[in-house]
């Protein structure tokens, strides 16, 4: 039956893997590429655009600003990146920030980081989904208008793609992947090569006017709209933590690879933003927080039925032309590397879930790996998590990206200051010349970047904590609060049934045992219950019925009688009808007058072959299990009878089994009988 149960479950996600497969699914770093790098390059799809958004408040003049703001976005780039290569080398065992931090700085601001991160990674699905869905709107009208829809139909596909485990999903996008890197490219190289010999390029907004919301910003409202500008810049550095907690996924030398991912990851995406940012000034592309009524044609608002294309599309339209081959292959690999970003999220959270779960912050279910060696169970919470952000949100990532970057910047501080602390104690006792100098070289890259990125963390909080950053906070604190709870619990169960070196009432043999079979009516499950507990040789046995009903009552004590039952047969009467409660009150009794003396319970129970089947039966049973569970001192036992229905369900699934089994004949098995016919007639 089991194997029929698990047909569909096969069909979508494989044949389960031994555990001494788990080497096979290691990751070389073509396949780590897409794998663990795949946000940070994908985020130049929309990064650049939440710049030029956040410019056009002080009008088209403001737009001036963006190389600057790429550079500030590319040095900072540069130094985590330069940072995280020192966490890979230092803590290769796939815990990143979260490790570092709980090492160096204490628990607590392991779980701070622990939390901004499993926040991150949530918003990365639900971010990089929606822009996914809206650059493939662009193409596709049908999906922009279904967007929630959509999105979550993705969500679905890529749980049920990484469901199957890390490296099938990672080949099955690292085409997309390495397309859509190289179609940047040849974007940035043709559209440098055409601005070089003096062609005309204009993006499709190009003629658009821009009402400004705040015409001549200076000073202070200036400096606040790009520290603004920057932050929202800074979206094109999320995912890049995800190869330090990646690394136990990679090939060995472990950290050497995640080193060399992570160098090429940052060499790949800073020139992807600062191309994409030059071309869309060259081919003076508008864009607008407000596009319906602060985009203008012929000093006209565009209107509600305007959809505003996204930055790297108009530039591709411009750069390649509207509709040509390899503007319609750029657009198809956008929207598919957007997808595949949240893969980065799909291999990071249930990794750090796992790490959390083996440190009792999170259940312990989240630790264990699946049928196809991937934590099934923190993909499948990660992607509720994401598809509920979605449906709120209504896919609208320029909504979701104000929640975004905050939770990765948290971890970005700690992490690098917990590297500070690390080099600080590894220093105290090093002795060797050369051994001190890179740990100083490596200490003050880490002091660096903690500066840099906490600098950074500062402006995002203050531009954006009214646009929507308070609920990735609030998010944080859920977290925090949540497996503060869960590792306080395991804790104190830990605590409680420790074996200590002396014997305790728990251990120690109990006085008697008092065995109680629960009657309704005599019939073959009470009979075999009678008899199992008969077996179990205790010193007290009785029978246990509840009298709600008078004359059935009367009945079943003649019939016990008639039968010669040679087990006493008390009755409980229950004016109210109730069945649980008499018999917990009675249990309870016992135990009070014997407190040494173990209470023994056989149950008969009723196994069915069907689903609906279980509506009528067993009810009781259940209610009774269920409160006596939490009863000191008592034992429940469960005393099976095997209805025919179930008895037939084995038998089907049996059947089904020899029909499915391999070099079975389709017609089934040839019989015994067949076989001598055959022979006779020969």
């Amino acid at each position: 039956m089991s194997k029929l149960t698990d047909l569909p479950k096969r069909i979508l996600i494989g044949r389960a893997l031994h555990s001494n497969k788990l080497g096979e699914t290691l990751l070389s770093k073509r396949i780590a590429l897409p794998v663990f790098a795949s946000d940070p390059l994908s985020s130049v799809a929309y990064a650049p655009g939440e710049v030029l958004l956040v410019l056009s408040v002080a009008g088209v003049s403001a737009y001036n600003f963006s190389p600057w703001i790429a550079l500030a976005v590319v040095v900072l780039m540069f130094t985590v990146v330069a940072s995280y290569r020192q966490n890979v080398h230092a803590y290769p065992s796939g815990g990143g920030d979260y490790e570092v931090a709980n090492v160096n700085l204490g628990p607590k601001a392991g779980l701070t980081v622990a939390s901004a991160l499993l926040v991150d990674y949530v918003l990365t699905v639900a971010v990089s989904i929606s822009s996914g869905i809206e650059n493939l709107g662009s193409a596709v009208p049908f999906v922009i208008e279904h967007k929630t829809i959509s999105a979550v139909a993705v969500i679905v596909l890529l749980t049920l793609m990484n469901l199957r485990g890390v490296k099938e999903s990672g080949k099955l996008f690292a085409i997309p992947t390495y397309v859509f890197v190289g179609g940047v490219f040849v974007m940035i190289a043709w559209g440098a090569y055409r601005s070089f010999t003096g062609d005309t390029m204009k993006a499709p907004t190009a003629d658009f006017t821009i009402h400004a919301e705040h015409q001549g910003l200076a000073g202070f409202a200036l400096v606040f709209l790009l520290l603004r500008a920057f932050s929202s810049g800074c979206a094109a550095l999320t995912g890049v933590e995800a190869i330090s907690n990646g690394v136990p996924a990679f090939r060995k030398p472990k950290s050497k690879n995640a080193a060399t991912t992570l160098a090429l990851m940052g060499g790949l995406a800073v020139t992807m933003f600062c191309g994409i940012i030059a071309l869309a000034m060259a081919t003076d592309v508008r864009m607008a927080e407000n596009p319906a009524t602060d985009l203008l044609k012929n000093g006209t608002p565009v209107g509600e039925d305007y959809t505003q294309n996204p930055v790297i599309s108009q530039v591709a339209e411009a750069v390649f032309g509207n509709g040509s081959f390899l503007f319609i292959v750029l657009a198809a690999a956008t929207a598919l590397v957007l997808f595949l970003a949240a893969n980065t999220a799909y291999n990071g959270f249930p990794l750090l879930g796992s790490i959390l779960a083996q440190d009792r912050y999170l259940p312990r279910q989240l630790h264990t790996r699946g049928d196809r060696l991937a934590f099934s169970n923190g993909i499948v919470l990660l992607a509720a998590a994401a598809a509920i952000l979605v449906y709120i949100y209504g896919a609208d990532s320029t909504k979701l990206i104000q929640l975004y970057i905050v939770g990765v910047f948290v971890s970005f501080t700690l992490s690098q200051t917990g590297m500070v602390r690390h080099w600080n104690r590894l220093l105290a006792g090093e002795t060797d010349p050369a051994k001190r100098r890179h740990m100083i070289r490596s200490r003050a890259i880490n002091a660096f970047g903690a500066f840099f990125t906490g600098l950074v963390l500062v402006v995002v909080l203050i531009t954006k904590f009214t646009h929507g950053a308070w609920v990735a906070l609030l998010g944080m604190v859920i977290f925090y609060a949540t497996m503060t709870a869960i590792r306080k619990h395991y804790d104190r169960v830990a605590e409680e049934i420790a074996a200590g070196d002396e014997p305790s009432d728990e251990t120690v043999r109990p006085s008697r045992v008092h065995a109680i079979v629960l009657v309704s009516k005599i019939h073959k499950p009470t009979l075999r219950a009678l008899a199992y507990s008969k077996l179990m040789r205790s010193d007290t046995l009785e029978a246990l019925t509840i009298s709600v009903d008078a004359d059935e009552t009367k009945a079943l004590r003649e019939e016990w009688t008639r039968r010669g039952i040679d087990v006493p047969l008390k009755v409980l009467d229950s004016p109210y009808r109730e069945i649980t409660r008499p018999v917990i009150d009675y249990v309870k009794r016992l135990r009070k007058e014997s407190p040494r003396d173990v209470i023994s319970v056989y149950i008969p129970e009723y196994v069915v072959g069907h689903w609906y089947e279980h509506l009528l039966h067993n009810q009781s049973a259940l209610r009774l299990k269920g409160r006596l569970l939490f009863t000191p001192g008592v034992m429940v036992t469960s005393v099976p009878w095997q209805l025919d229905s179930s008895e037939a369900a084995k038998q089907r699934a049996r059947k089904r089994a020899e029909w499915n089994a391999p070099g079975s004949v389709r017609r089934g098995p040839v019989t015994e009988p067949k076989k001598e016919k055959a022979a006779t007639k020969k």
